[in-house]
């Protein structure tokens, strides 16, 4: 079996299938074997950590809604967050997904420090920035995963995202990938930093 983890950059699809020509898909980064596919996805405006394996049971296990495992993101915010818009983060916010109200579970979420986010690449393409309007880096950990659920998030307590890269899984983080895109990683090493 195989084990990937990879970053997956701004603008590509969490998919080997192309939708249209023009699209990117994660076989543009690295010559994957063809039996792999990525565990979860980051929609095509969304950076980071991502799963690949053909690993069926490591599959149902990291998804199952169940095991409740934490993802964190670092999300760009449009505005200033207030201590009142952070608390309603944490205690779970309604948002809609396919016409339905969804409670959100209770969540961490902290702004993030200068300090922390200083080794942040800029994007390619740029983040479009308003000069009059402020913005910061917040860091929300979550244990569900639905379509988009970190913006509509964010936009119910009125902080559009500019950026969103997910940067950990359990204790499998960017960090692990050594600065590269793609790193295969030994079974063992994966499992045990899933908390599998």
């Amino acid at each position: 079996m195989y084990y990937y983890i990879i970053n997956k950059p701004f603008g590509y699809l969490s998919q080997f299938t192309r939708e249209e020509e023009s699209h990117k898909v994660l076989g543009d980064l690295h010559d994957f074997p063809p039996t792999v596919y990525p565990v979860g996805r980051l929609d095509k405006d969304s950076e980071g950590l991502l799963v690949l394996t053909d690993d069926k049971r490591l599959n149902s296990a990291l998804l199952s809604p169940a095991r409740k495992h934490p993802r964190t993101y670092w999300v760009r915010v449009e505005g200033t967050p207030t201590e009142e818009a952070l608390e309603k983060l944490r205690q779970g916010v309604e948002i809609k997904i396919k016409k339905k109200v969804h409670r959100c579970l209770p969540l961490q979420a902290r702004v993030l420090p200068a300090e922390e986010t200083a080794h942040i690449q800029e994007r390619n393409p740029p983040v479009r920035y308003r000069k009059n309007i402020p913005d910061a880096w917040l860091e929300l950990k979550l244990t569900e995963g639905k379509n988009r659920q970190v913006r509509r998030m964010c936009a119910a307590v009125d902080l559009p995202v500019l950026r969103l890269i997910r940067v950990a899984i359990e204790d499998v983080t960017l960090k692990d990938l050594e600065g590269e895109t793609v790193r295969k990683v030994d079974k063992e090493w994966l499992l045990s930093g899933l908390k599998l």
